[in-house]
């Protein structure tokens, strides 16, 4: 049995799902409806900045700060009163777990289990996910590229190829019989703008927008055409090669901080999915109670 996975009543009954993304840079949280199916939307995002490092505690007051935010969010959107909305983020939930930041899971899991009141299905080796695999090594495979092939697979259908623009900028791609080959890892576009900035005494830190040309008329400008036109030709270029080896062209789907950023300069068509890991994540969750 996999890290997290519950048997027996407890796993059957069903609960609201508070979902957590732990990145290196950001840390991302979706709580699902009760009765939410694979593909359903969460009823409410929250993102906050990911610490060096964090306490089960004080990893346990942010969920329970976030899921009071959530809320009221969902009192807002749906024209509820408070106290009913608040059933949506009140103890006992179900909760599912991605952290690429190994320091932080410890605390995460802790906090998890002690806020929502079950055990948190940690994303993770020994986790049963129901994916073929081509990776040479699948304990490799970081839980936040898992979740998005998941989603993506879900969603789109077969074949598919996810970009996920974080810290890292990872493309994964998963063939027409729904098996998950491989992809690719790159650096992301603040770690690149960041990078130039540090190794170059007169380079200044800049935002990362699209100039309005290529041919920069300042260095400001100049930078950001490398960085920000530079990642678009890179993941043009780099679905260029893909297409070429599966043999034809997929369903291209963006999500993370700069999908929206990236898509609209991008020569392939491409779907901005700001909500793709998360649901990944609840629907690798939604998988261990059916197992359970």
């Amino acid at each position: 049995m996999g890290k997290g996975e519950q048997t027996g009543p407890a796993a059957a009954k069903k609960r609201c799902v508070l979902a957590v993304d732990v990145g290196n840079t950001s840390t991302g949280f979706g709580l699902f409806s009760a009765d939410a199916d694979e593909t359903d939307e969460p009823l409410g995002t929250w993102e906050l900045t990911t610490p060096e490092r964090l306490t089960a505690d004080e990893a346990r007051m942010q969920v329970a700060q976030v899921l009071g935010v959530l809320a009221r969010d969902v009192a807002e959107q749906r024209s509820l009163a408070p106290e009913r909305a608040a059933t949506f983020a009140e103890p006992p939930l179900d909760a599912v777990l991605s952290c690429v930041v190994p320091s932080l899971t410890e605390a995460w899991s802790a906090a998890l289990e002690t806020a929502c009141r079950t055990r948190p299905v940690v994303v993770g080796p020994g986790l049963r996910t129901g994916l073929r695999m081509r990776y040479s090594d699948p304990a490799e495979v970081g839980p936040d590229r898992i979740a998005d092939v998941v989603a993506a697979r879900a969603t789109y259908g077969v074949p598919v190829v996810a970009v996920d623009f974080g810290t890292t900028m990872n493309i994964e791609v998963i063939d027409a019989e729904g098996v998950f080959l491989g992809g690719i890892i790159a650096p992301g576009l603040a770690l690149g703008a960041q990078a130039l900035s540090r190794a170059a005494a007169r380079l200044p830190v800049i935002e990362l927008h699209a100039p309005k040309a290529a041919i920069g008329r300042s260095t400001r400008e100049a930078m950001q055409s490398g960085v920000v036109f530079g990642e678009v030709a890179r993941v043009d270029g780099l679905l260029d090669r893909i297409f070429a080896e599966l043999g034809g062209q997929t369903c291209v789907v963006l999500t993370g901080s700069g999908a929206n950023r990236v898509a609209p300069l991008m020569s392939h068509a491409a779907v901005v999915d700001e909500t793709l890991t998360l649901r990944g994540l609840h629907q690798l969750r939604l998988g261990v109670v059916r197992r359970g």
